[in-house]
């Protein structure tokens, strides 16, 4: 811990350079969202109902998950196309549904992920769209999902994030109040802005190439998160920078090191 704190003051130090060094002066400052959940864990695996409620009991702002959708329109909870060698998107729910993850849970559907969080009103559920921009699937799951959220009353507490720029903007069209975040690291705050898209979720390379996006983004009153951050010195470097989120595999070690920078 202090060998982090230690990067951090060193990454403070250049750090006018480009803005300042904010994240530790405002509160509530850097957040953490749990990667696939909290799964580094005992019990736990990526994309559990248990890795969910894991990030739930440690306090954390919020809990990273992946949604695909199999041939027959079933929502379900995998990063992967391929679960236990069965290509999602092409495959029914019922050749499936009895998998195992590597906890010993049924593959969750996202019906029953959803209700495992909504037990949960102060997490937040980041919803990440694994489908294809070109395939037919992606409205079908943007739909069904939204159809969902609504009529389980979770609106305030899902937020979206993809790959696909075009799930990003339906998303902001027909969300218009839910924080959207593109994953691509392709365009700058203002390009992103001008499409509708409300945030920014890059990988840390992104920020290291661009650090100036984060005070732009700012600036354009949106948010900035960063994936996946586990290094100690791009943990600091990130918090330097003044990210708002912090997705990682370590919730609770990079919680810690945000409390014990707000009590310097």
């Amino acid at each position: 811990m202090n060998k982090i704190i230690l990067l951090l003051s060193a990454a403070c130090a250049i750090m006018p350079l480009f803005g300042g060094c904010n994240a530790p002066k405002e509160e509530p400052g850097t957040q953490v969202i749990a990667h696939r959940g909290y799964w580094d864990s005992e019990g736990s695996a990526q994309n559990s109902i248990a890795s969910l409620q894991k990030a739930g009991e440690i306090g954390v702002y919020g809990s990273e998950f992946d949604v695909n959708l199999t041939s027959d329109s079933v929502l379900v909870v995998n990063h992967d196309n391929d679960f236990k060698g069965y290509p999602v998107q092409q495959t029914a729910y019922s050749i499936i549904k009895d998998s195992l993850l590597s906890n010993g849970e049924k593959l969750p559907t996202l019906e029953e992920y959803l209700q495992a969080g909504k037990e949960m009103p102060a997490l937040k559920m980041i919803f990440e769209l694994k489908t294809d921009a070109e395939s037919p699937q992606e409205a079908v799951a943007i739909a069904q999902s939204l159809k969902m959220i609504k009529e389980m009353g979770m609106e305030q507490q899902v937020e979206f994030i993809s790959f696909s720029l075009n799930a990003c903007k339906e998303f902001a069209r027909l969300m218009p109040d839910n924080e959207v975040a593109y994953l691509g690291g392709k365009y700058s705050p203002k390009e992103l802005k001008e499409m509708g898209i409300t945030a920014l979720d890059y990988h840390y390379s992104n920020f290291q190439e661009h650090p100036e996006w984060v005070k732009e983004a700012h600036e354009f009153g949106m948010k900035v998160n960063v994936w996946t951050v586990n290094k100690e010195e791009v943990i600091a470097e990130m918090i330097a920078l003044g990210v708002d989120y912090i997705t990682t595999d370590k919730p609770e070690e990079v919680a810690a090191l945000i409390t014990d920078l707000h009590l310097q």
